[in-house]
This record gives C-alpha cells, sequence and structure tokens, in this order.
C-alpha cells in the first residue's frame, strides 16, 4: 500500500479539519472505548487510541502530513465517537462539541468524499500502523 503522507490543507477545509480534530477529542472525554474496539480501529488499546488521538489532534491543528493509515483511523474514529451511543458521544455529541448531527453529517460526508482515494487501501482492512 502506498504510504504517501498528506497534508491536512491539501486534502480538506478548516472546517473539516476542525470537526476531525473536535471528534478525536471526545475520546478524551465521553466516549467509552473498549480495547477490542480500539483495537478494530488500529490501535493498540483504548489508551493507545487516546494517546494517539492527542498525537493525530496536534498534527491535524499543525497541518503534518498524515500517512494513509491515519487518515483511515482518523476518519473510522470520527465516524463511531459521533454515531455511537455506546462507545462514543452519539446523542450528547451536539451538547459535548456544540455542533449539531445534521451539520456534523453534512461535514463528515464532504470528508468522506474528500478522503475516499486516500483511505481506500483500508476498506474492508484493519488500519494498523
Amino acid at each position: 500500500m502506498s504510504e504517501q503522507a498528506v497534508r491536512p490543507s491539501k486534502l480538506l477545509s478548516e472546517g473539516e479539519v476542525r470537526l476531525l480534530r473536535r471528534a478525536l477529542g471526545e475520546w478524551d472525554g465521553p466516549a467509552r472505548c473498549s480495547d477490542q474496539l480500539a483495537i478494530g480501529m488500529g490501535f493498540a488499546d483504548a489508551e493507545n487510541l487516546r494517546d494517539q488521538c492527542h498525537v493525530l489532534r496536534d498534527a491535524l491543528g499543525d497541518d503534518v502530513p498524515l500517512k494513509p493509515v491515519d487518515w483511515a483511523r482518523t476518519l473510522l474514529a470520527t465516524e463511531i465517537v459521533f454515531v455511537s451511543d455506546l462507545a462514543g458521544s452519539g446523542v450528547e455529541w451536539p451538547t459535548t462539541t456544540g455542533i449539531s448531527d445534521e451539520a456534523t453529517l453534512r461535514i463528515l460526508r464532504a470528508i468522506q468524499r474528500k478522503l475516499a482515494r486516500t483511505v481506500s487501501p483500508y476498506y474492508g482492512k484493519h488500519p494498523s500502523a
């Protein structure tokens, strides 16, 4: 798989990057991730998920190039934390992030479209580094 790193600003708008950063931050707050789910998302365990979310948030904020595997893990972690009420923020998302479900879904769909080519090697596969 090609592991060419790409800067966030080359793929996404500022608002899209802001949403990803906010979503990754939810794993430190209301989200409740098991080790098994974290492993399924490509992290070593739940603690590693939280640690890597800090690293990925900083990289997104500093416009540091990310490898496709990191884009895949960022996208999957965002999708789960937004939607899942069992593991993520779920119904509390608008309260904890200040972003409505409707706006989030609109932005997330745009992100998914823009990242499709970058993360396509990981469709149906485990995004591990």
